[in-house]
């Protein structure tokens, strides 16, 4: 198991980051936002982490947390601007958002490095380290979930008007979410520049937008659960195409189309649906023909649990 996990390291340590910039599309995604500014905030946490690590020598905790607190400052000020936006427009204007740092990153000089980037981010971050801040994360994603917040979440995807009738602030939901967003795809983003030490505008680019949609759409967009089937499967999916060869970006979109055809729910959504129908067992041939009302002892046996 050791050496397993050893040959596999890299691709283990992209399995944790990759799940945490799912879940910055997620989290919106969830709350009825269609947004890809956690794209944008992963630009921002990696530049963030290198810049602050190259010339201050920090330990990866204050790196991680200088861009974390940046992009979700940022991911805020964005909620505002975007207030009146939803659907398509909503994430265009988002996707805009993430463009732009992508050019000030490629404009940005010594501090960005130009479009060759930041190099030499040394640090002592591992996948020790990676590890348990995913698992901080999905714990509280977790908790979000089945709390309070989470049923406010799903009452403003489901039906916005009647969220602000039953007293749901929908608003303050939405620049939560972005928020959170924000934070998390910053924190993706400064590991992955700490560990890979070093960070590019090519690093940023929209390719990140496919990769995040797409294991959110074929792990499942409702959960935190979704996201992670995602992560994994494309995150190892590359390794196991290896063996198609040149055919491997074909095979890779027939993949990704006939899930999204066939399983609109996600992984998660068919697992989920399967679960319900196993649990629904049929009722014997005899309690179908005939009610408890026209079996007496039946009767008086539910007759008898009801009282106290």
């Amino acid at each position: 198991m050791n050496a397993w996990f050893v040959s596999h390291q890299v691709l283990v340590q992209s399995t944790l980051i990759s799940l945490l910039l799912a879940l910055s599309i997620q989290v919106p995604l969830r709350a009825g936002v269609f947004s890809f500014a956690g794209i944008g905030s992963y630009a921002i946490g990696a530049y963030a982490a290198a810049i602050v690590t190259i010339r201050l020598q920090v330990a990866p905790v204050f790196a991680i947390g200088a861009g974390v607190v940046i992009a979700a400052v940022a991911g805020y000020l964005l909620a505002l601007l975007v207030a009146r936006l939803s659907g398509l427009y909503l994430g265009m204007a988002t996707i805009a958002f993430a463009l732009f740092l992508g050019v000030v990153a490629v404009n940005g000089g010594e501090l960005t490095g130009g479009a060759t980037g930041l190099y030499g981010a040394i640090s002592t971050l591992t996948t020790g380290h990676v590890v348990a801040i995913t698992v901080v994360v999905v714990l509280l994603l977790v908790v979000n979930e089945r709390g309070a917040f989470g049923r406010r979440i799903d009452a403003v995807r489901e039906d916005p008007q009647l969220a602000v009738s039953l007293g749901v602030d929908v608003g303050r939901v939405r620049r939560r979410v972005f928020v959170v967003s924000g934070a998390l795809g910053a924190c993706a983003g400064g590991m992955n520049s700490l560990l890979r030490t070093t960070v590019s505008p090519e690093t940023i680019g929209f390719q990140l937008v496919v990769t995040a949609l797409t294991m959110i759409i074929v792990g499942g967009a409702l959960s935190w659960a979704g996201a992670a089937i995602g992560a994994v499967i494309f995150t190892w999916l590359p390794s196991v195409l290896q063996v198609v060869g040149d055919w491997q970006p074909v095979v890779y979109g027939v993949l990704v189309a006939l899930a999204a055809i066939y399983m609109p729910t996600g992984l998660l959504g068919v697992a989920q649906s399967a679960w319900r129908r196993a649990r629904r067992r049929p009722l014997p041939a005899d309690d179908r023909e005939r009610p408890d009302g026209d079996d007496p002892e039946r009767a008086l046996a539910a007759l008898q649990e009801v009282r106290p």
